[in-house]
Formats: structure tokens, C-alpha cells, sequence
């Protein structure tokens, strides 16, 4: 297999901050990831730091573990990427930190969404069937009234799998000979905690399955794990003999697109073979590197660590707002603008009137008067079948929407009257502000009021 430095185009590499959510083990200081996360980084010379979640606090831009006050860690949208471990995935707590630093504007590897759905089997499952994946029969137990309906969807052939909804490291799959063992471990799984969620899952026999590791949209590598012997499983927690697997194209293809359907960053997709046929088990939103790294021979912490230098392969959380929202121009007051997904270009923003002397825009709407330094006389092409050059002045306002300042936006001042909106917003802008527009809607975080209402 080629190595994934090999797919890497040259970038400019930029210093960054490690952010590792984790939880603490009972034995160990971090886990074996995590730890490898922190010496990696180390050598890198990247400042990184382990934020347990049964301790964590997050104030005022830093990060730190109670008790560890003196160590506080910052963070920021500019600086700061955050690794998140599978553990957190245990409760919703837990996520929610990752939900604090996705509205802070950090860049989470991988998002809570991501996280949500390859923690829940059976809603991965449902994704896999939108992308048309393969992977084995699946229904979900809601009940014991409802378990032949369940039956009837995989098909009732024994052996079968029952998995609980959340299980890592192979824990919570368990092998079913026979319907009455279905019934009694059911039974037994209810009595002990009748919250527990179980599907069921049809058996398809193999010696053997494939991790493939997938980041940013590329396969990094891949492991062969062997089923280990006595067993069905073949999770390298579980005593599995690895070594590195080469994928074949349609292999490749359907990682990929597994990957996709859950929108990772960084994951692990597993799948099975029969024969021919390719079924993936489940797609990994925090995958250990233990087993893979022994597999491999690679050091595959520090191919991470480095493919994140290039932050063309940082991704953000984007925050739906509506077509319109409200901004605030300093110096100026407030605006309703439009967020045009369809505008490349430039920010707009209407005057009735507007003259350049001396460096300086003065420019007039609504009957008052607005200074501003020019930034330049700003040239493109207007229409499409008799195209006119057009020149306008370009200049810099600081802006805030949604709680946060943006320094020095750029908008070109035009006469907007036969238009319906004043001002327009673009694609750089909404790429900056990590926002994702609902055409449908208007106004989602902001009210619109008439102080300084252009719209």
C-alpha cells in the first residue's frame, strides 16, 4: 500500500496547538492514544495538551483539568485543533464539551455529529443504506413484542449477531446459536438494565476483517485482523494477529463513501469479506493506533499530527443561519444582510451616493454620512451577454454577527436601489463566520429590527 505522505500535496506548514478530549483510565495516567498523541506532539515541537472530560474546564478561551489550574491551555479558532477520543462518546456530558468547542470555533477531529452517529450501530447503519454500502442485514430491538418483526428483517437463520447499540473494542457483540438463547439473553440484558438497546444483525462467516484508516478523505492504511481463534471476533483488544492489508479499488471506493456517510475527518472503517463480496461492519470515529502501528511498522501519530500542519485539512463545524441575519458595522450601526451561498465575489453594501477624496470614501445611506479609508478601486465584469466594467471603491469595516467581532471585512460600496437587499454577504465571509445557510428560513440567530434597517 502507498503511503498516505505520498497523496500530500506541498502546502505551507503552519504551527498549531493539540487539543486531546480523552477520558482518564483507572490504572494509567492517559490512554495508550493518547499518550502517543502527547509524545508525538512533543517531538514536533506542537504544544498540546490532555483534557479529561471528568474534569475538564472551559472558560474564557482555556482549557484545564481541575486541579491542574496553573497548566491552563489556550485555545482559539486561529490556533487550535482538538482530537477527540472515543471514550467521550460515553455520555452525553462528555459531548457536550465537544459542543463547547465547536461554537467556540476550534477544529474538531471529529465533529459530535460524526461522533453521535458511529457511536449508535444501528443510525450508522441507516446512513450506510442512504449510500447505498453494503453491510450485513440489520433491525433494531425495541421490545419483546416487537422481536419477530425484527427477525423477519434479517431473515431468521441461526447463527445470528446481537449487538448492544454502543460497544467498542468488540465488547457488546455477542454470538446467537439458537432462539432460545436469543430469548434468555434478551431477557437477561432487559432485567439488568431495561434501557439497554440491542439490534440484531445477520452472520456472515469470515476468518477475517479489514481496518482501514481514512483521513481527509483518503485512505492512510489498512490492517488485516484474523478472528481470533475460539471466537468470532477479531479485535486487536481482543488477541487478533495483524498485519497490513492491501485494498483492492472497489475495496478503496467503499471506505471511502463509508466514511463519507458519517462526514469523518479521521475514522476507521471496518468491513468483512465473503468470497468476493465486501460488508462493512461499522465506521470508528476515534480509532486506537496500537494494533495498526504494529501491523503497519509506521508511525502513524506523527503522519496525522504532520498531515494537520496544512490547514487546507482543518474543517469546522458550519452553524445554520438563515438566508437573511442581522449585522453590525462599527462606526455605522446595524443591517439586515443577505447571505448569498451564490456570491464568490465581494461583500456589498449600498449608498445612495458615494465620493473618493484623498484616500478616504465618503459615502451616504439613509440620509447620513460615512467615512472610510480606501482600500483600493475595485474592477469586475457586470451581465453576462454585453458585459460592462465596472469600478468601485473597496474598503474595510469590522463587523459583528452572532457574538463575534470580524476584523477588516472588505465591501465595495455600490448604488444597490433597483436591488431588493442593501447589503451581501459572500462566500469568504460565511466560510470565516463557519456558517451553513438554510435557504428556507430567515433570521435563525439574529432579530431583525429598524435602527439602521437597509433591507
Amino acid at each position: 500500500m502507498e503511503k498516505f505522505s505520498e497523496f500530500i500535496t506541498e502546502a505551507k506548514e503552519e504551527k498549531y496547538r493539540l487539543l486531546i478530549v480523552s477520558n482518564k483510565p483507572d490504572k494509567n495516567e492517559f490512554f495508550h492514544t493518547t499518550q502517543r498523541f502527547l509524545d508525538e506532539a512533543k517531538k514536533l515541537n506542537i504544544s498540546a495538551y490532555a483534557l479529561m472530560a471528568e474534569s475538564a474546564n472551559i472558560v474564557d478561551g482555556q482549557v484545564w483539568n481541575s486541579g491542574d489550574e496553573k497548566n491552563k491551555f489556550d485555545i482559539s479558532t486561529e490556533d487550535t485543533i482538538c482530537i477527540v477520543r472515543g471514550s467521550v462518546a460515553r455520555r452525553d456530558a462528555y459531548l457536550d464539551l465537544v459542543s463547547q468547542l465547536e461554537k467556540l470555533g476550534v477544529s474538531v477531529v471529529n465533529s459530535r455529529e460524526t461522533i453521535s452517529i458511529c457511536a449508535d450501530k444501528y443510525r450508522t447503519t441507516l446512513r450506510f443504506a442512504d449510500s447505498g454500502i453494503p453491510t450485513p442485514k440489520t433491525a433494531l430491538v425495541q421490545s419483546e413484542e416487537t422481536l419477530q418483526s425484527s427477525l423477519d428483517i434479517i431473515g431468521q437463520e441461526y447463527p445470528m449477531i446481537l449487538k448492544t447499540l454502543r460497544g467498542s473494542k468488540g465488547v457488546g457483540v455477542i454470538f446467537i446459536e439458537s432462539e432460545r438463547q436469543l430469548n434468555s439473553l434478551i431477557q437477561l440484558l432487559w432485567k439488568q438494565d431495561e434501557k439497554t438497546e440491542i439490534l440484531l444483525q445477520s452472520y456472515i462467516k469470515s476468518d477475517f476483517d479489514v481496518r482501514v484508516l481514512v483521513l481527509s478523505g483518503e485512505i492512510l492504511t489498512a490492517m488485516r485482523r484474523d478472528v481470533v481463534k475460539g471466537d468470532f471476533r477479531s479485535n486487536y483488544s481482543q488477541g487478533a494477529k495483524v498485519k497490513e492489508y492491501k485494498l483492492n479499488d472497489e475495496e478503496i471506493a467503499i471506505c471511502l463513501n463509508a466514511d463519507k456517510a458519517v462526514n469523518g475527518i479521521y475514522t476507521a472503517v471496518d468491513f468483512i469479506k465473503n468470497g468476493k463480496d465486501t460488508f462493512v461492519l461499522e465506521v470508528n470515529s476515534s480509532p486506537g493506533t496500537e494494533g495498526i502501528e504494529e501491523a503497519t511498522g509506521r508511525n502513524l501519530i506523527k503522519e496525522i499530527l504532520v498531515h494537520f500542519k496544512n490547514r487546507e485539512n482543518w474543517r469546522w463545524v458550519s452553524h445554520e443561519i438563515g438566508r437573511y441575519e442581522l449585522i453590525k458595522l462599527e462606526g455605522i450601526g446595524s443591517i439586515v444582510a443577505n447571505f448569498d451561498t451564490g456570491n464568490s465575489a465581494r461583500c456589498i453594501i449600498h449608498a445612495d451616493k458615494y465620493d473618493v477624496k484623498n484616500g478616504i470614501v465618503i459615502w451616504e445611506a439613509q440620509g447620513k454620512k460615512y467615512k472610510n479609508k480606501l482600500i483600493k478601486m475595485s474592477k469586475w465584469e457586470r451581465g453576462a451577454l454585453a458585459a460592462e466594467v465596472i469600478e468601485r471603491p473597496l474598503v474595510q469595516i469590522d463587523i459583528t454577527f452572532n457574538g463575534t467581532t470580524y476584523k477588516d471585512v472588505k465591501f465595495v460600496i455600490d448604488d444597490r436601489t433597483e436591488k431588493t437587499t442593501k447589503c451581501l454577504m459572500n462566500q469568504d465571509f460565511m466560510k470565516r463566520a463557519k456558517v451553513m445557510i438554510n435557504p428556507s428560513r430567515k433570521f435563525v440567530v439574529t432579530d431583525r429590527y429598524n435602527d439602521f434597517d437597509l433591507f
